[in-house]
């Protein structure tokens, strides 16, 4: 009977370790295939500067551009862009077109039931926006203050959750209103998204937008397919040494206009 029990034991420990064979090689096998092809194809934006888009010389440019060139070359391959748009990039993905998806891509429960998300790689947020000179460290120290915001945004309602009673908040129809009305002298601060604040910096204008503080905080991640962890594992390994040597700091510089939150 102990015999008969043994060998039930054992061919079920075999029959367990048979069906978790198809697991783990699944697990290699993108990061494989992408090593074997000498090719990562990337899902990037093109008509969201300054994450990505088409450049004078017709070639793609942008934060995420960067952003996969310096994957690709961390894994040892060539680098293949794929344009997308805000609601082909996951199904490109989850179909096989491409390996990842670096597109300004946040992170939701629902899209972590469909695919898997690396480290953050850019900042995405919502902050308050002055000049130089301006010693602005919390939501609290715009009493008495000018800031100007566009009506109806996600920085609208988060800074109006946030801002003291005494703060003078002049609300404008559009970005390009809340803009003109920093740049020229009517307000003293701006709430906006960073994406907006890089836009005006690159114009290099006078007063510069530099950023304060945040208000709401929601970073880009890079996509990945369910699974995959070996890829996951080195696109995270990437992203870490690029913290670590300064080479994303360079690119949130390039594109966005500053270095990387302190918080990032």
């Amino acid at each position: 009977m102990k015999t008969m029990l043994n060998s039930a034991l054992k061919s079920a420990v075999v029959a367990l370790s048979l069906l978790c064979l198809p697991v783990v090689a699944h697990a290699q096998d993108a990061l494989e295939s992408i090593t074997k092809a000498g090719v990562l194809k990337v899902a990037v934006p093109q008509d969201f500067p300054p994450f990505g888009s088409v450049g004078p010389d017709m070639k793609p440019r942008g934060y995420d551009i960067d952003m996969a060139e310096l994957i690709a070359k961390g894994l040892g391959v060539k680098t293949e862009l794929v344009p997308v748009t805000s609601a082909n990039r996951i199904p490109y993905l989850t179909t096989g077109k491409v390996d990842l998806v670096i597109s300004s891509l946040g992170k939701n429960p629902d899209r972590e039931k469909v695919i898997d998300f690396s480290l953050p790689y850019a900042p995405f947020y919502n902050g308050v926006f002055g000049p130089e000179g301006l010693s602005i460290s919390g939501p609290e120290q715009l009493a008495g203050k000018v800031v100007g915001v566009t009506r109806g945004s996600i920085e609208d309602l988060e800074l109006t959750k946030v801002a003291p009673a005494t703060a003078d908040v002049k609300r404008y129809e559009d970005n390009n209103g809340t803009i003109s009305a920093f740049l020229s002298g009517q307000v003293e601060l701006v709430a906006t998204g960073n994406v907006v604040a890089a836009a005006i910096l690159e114009k290099n204008p006078p007063k510069k937008p530099l950023l304060k503080f945040l208000i709401k905080n929601s970073p880009n991640y890079v996509g990945i397919n369910k699974g995959e962890t070996a890829l996951t594992e080195k696109v995270n390994a990437i992203i870490t040494a690029a913290r670590a040597d300064g080479s994303l700091d360079a690119i949130s510089k390039t594109w966005l206009g500053a270095p990387l939150p302190a918080s990032f």
